[in-house]
């Protein structure tokens, strides 16, 4: 019995980061550049997961689709948004860094 659950338990711990996708990978692989390569858009999502908030990563998943938006809010004077963007500069760096082929 005691197999049975560790074995059930590994698996769950397993495959979850597989089954259930972050807002960054989502809107990624949506994107024309992502949907010709998942393993970088799943790569960059495990750099999101270490960089950025959830709220971030939804924020950020905003610019796949609307590349405007980012221009707006690296142009911003509001302190909330010169922060967002330095975490995302940091963000984007490491992505960089780390999931170049």
């Amino acid at each position: 019995m005691f197999n049975r659950v560790m074995i059930a338990a590994a698996a769950v711990v397993l495959t979850a980061p597989l089954a259930v996708a972050g807002p960054i990978d989502s809107a990624c692989v949506r994107s024309e550049r992502g949907a010709r390569n998942g393993q970088a858009c799943r790569c960059i999502q495990q750099v999101a997961d270490q960089t950025l908030s959830r709220a971030d990563q939804r924020r950020a998943a905003r610019f796949f689709r609307d590349a405007d938006a980012a221009q707006e809010v690296r142009m911003s004077k509001s302190d909330a948004d010169n922060a967002f963007w330095a975490r995302y500069k940091n963000f984007a760096a490491t992505a960089e860094a780390y999931c170049s082929n």
